[in-house]
């Protein structure tokens, strides 16, 4: 389902893309963007309240909208799990489209002021690909999930935009790595969960963590969200 976005929000950002290679998600972006797109200057102050930050977190998140729009798009009924997710970082990162703009969002979000917003955006992002995947844990593998997801993800980005290869052919070799460590991680803990001795070793510690729980509702400062059944 294609997601219907405020023209008015698009205005902005769509002028804002325009500079953002050159000036970087910067206040002087934004107004710019605000005098380029026509739109009042109170009504994009009240839709981006931070100004080019805000706008430069709908970017990323309409990116990850169009990632899930082209998984869905997608016959992958006969692809491994690993292969799925494979795509879905792929797809994510081929959404972007421009690497200048990412690049110069990456920049914003590692200043330490902003450097919570980038990293809830990345959660976002893994948690996106986990629920278009199918993810149905409730317990506390919805979190590892995520967690190692995100590290795959931010580590890609980095190397794709340093990457010079024929069609990005070297980021599609790392990430094939990456997603293959994480297999390897999950096949040994599948292995010690069958050993009796580390089993009983670890009791205390995995009675605690099977009490963890995935959230039950959206909340405004955790990323993604848990429904109940009905």
């Amino acid at each position: 389902m294609t997601p219907q976005y405020d023209p008015t929000e698009t205005s902005l950002l769509q002028a804002a893309l325009t500079h953002v290679p050159f000036d970087g998600w910067s206040e002087a972006t934004f107004n710019v963007a605000v005098a380029d797109s026509g739109v009042d200057p109170v009504v994009a102050r009240a839709l981006f309240p931070r100004g080019a930050l805000d706008l430069a977190m709908t970017f990323h998140r309409r990116g990850d909208d169009e990632m899930v729009r082209r998984l869905d798009a997608t016959d992958m009924s006969d692809m491994k799990f690993r292969d799925r997710v494979t795509l879905a970082v792929r797809l994510r990162l081929e959404a972007a489209e421009d690497r200048e703009t990412v690049r110069r969002g990456t920049t914003l979000f590692s200043l330490p002021i902003h450097a919570a917003d980038g990293a809830k955006l990345i959660w976002g992002t893994a948690d996106r690909i986990w629920t278009a995947l199918g993810d149905t844990s409730d317990d506390v593998n919805w979190y590892t999930k995520r967690a190692t997801l995100s590290a795959v993800y931010s580590s890609t980005v980095l190397y794709w935009l340093g990457d010079v290869s024929v069609d990005h052919q070297a980021t599609w070799a790392f990430l094939d790595r990456r997603i293959g460590d994480v297999m390897q991680i999950e096949k040994v803990k599948a292995q010690l969960r069958g050993n009796a001795l580390i089993g009983r070793v670890f009791a205390g510690p995995a009675w605690v963590l099977s009490k963890v729980k995935a959230p039950v509702a959206a909340r405004d400062d955790l990323p993604g969200q848990q429904t109940k059944s009905s």
